[in-house]
């Protein structure tokens, strides 16, 4: 069976993958002061809009900020106070995988688990575990011709996902199958 990178769902636009940071002396005061920032880039070019977005602050010497708002993450969940450098590397992971790169994030909340689970333990694409499960017994043992038909694929791949695969459906008919060790 081959274990192939799953393919790229590149985004169509950079900017669809953002975060929303507030001036915490602008909301503490009732104004609400902040940017869109483009999540796409590396954390200083983050910071930098973040300054700017400070120095236009209509509250004097505003220091503070947080994320109060964000697009494009998938099911991945932010901290409001979550480290820019940290919002780099989740989006361009993000950026590179598309929603299936969201999808282990939320999973395994750890960035670190989730491009391990893609490097080393990604077993492929395919239309359902079902179809999965097909591929492996056909791969690793051959049935007689005669009995190929009794064999019951849907619940084999409810067993594997019970103790052996992960399985995360980012689009209909588009299911990307984990070994879970």
């Amino acid at each position: 069976m081959s274990n192939p990178i799953p393919r790229g769902f590149e985004m169509e636009k950079e900017h669809e993958i953002r975060i929303y940071v507030a001036c915490l002396a602008s909301y503490n005061n009732g104004r609400l002061h902040g940017r869109w920032i483009n999540a796409r880039q590396d954390a200083w070019g983050i910071y930098d809009e973040v300054a700017a977005m400070l120095r236009a602050s209509p509250i004097t010497d505003a220091e503070e900020w947080a994320i109060h708002d964000y697009e494009g993450f998938g099911g991945y969940q932010f901290s409001e106070y979550e480290g820019l450098e940290d919002v780099a590397a989740i989006a361009a992971f993000i950026g590179q995988h598309g929603k299936l790169a969201g999808e282990l994030l939320s999973y395994f909340g750890s960035l670190d688990e989730a491009r391990s689970a893609i490097e080393d333990r990604y077993a492929g694409e395919y239309e359902s575990v079902s179809d999965f499960a097909r591929e492996l017994s056909e791969e690793t043992q051959a049935a007689p011709a005669n009995l190929a038909s009794y064999i019951d694929y849907d619940r084999m791949a409810r067993d594997l996902e019970i103790s052996d695969v992960l399985a995360f459906e980012t689009d209909f008919g588009e299911v990307h199958v984990f070994w879970s060790h």
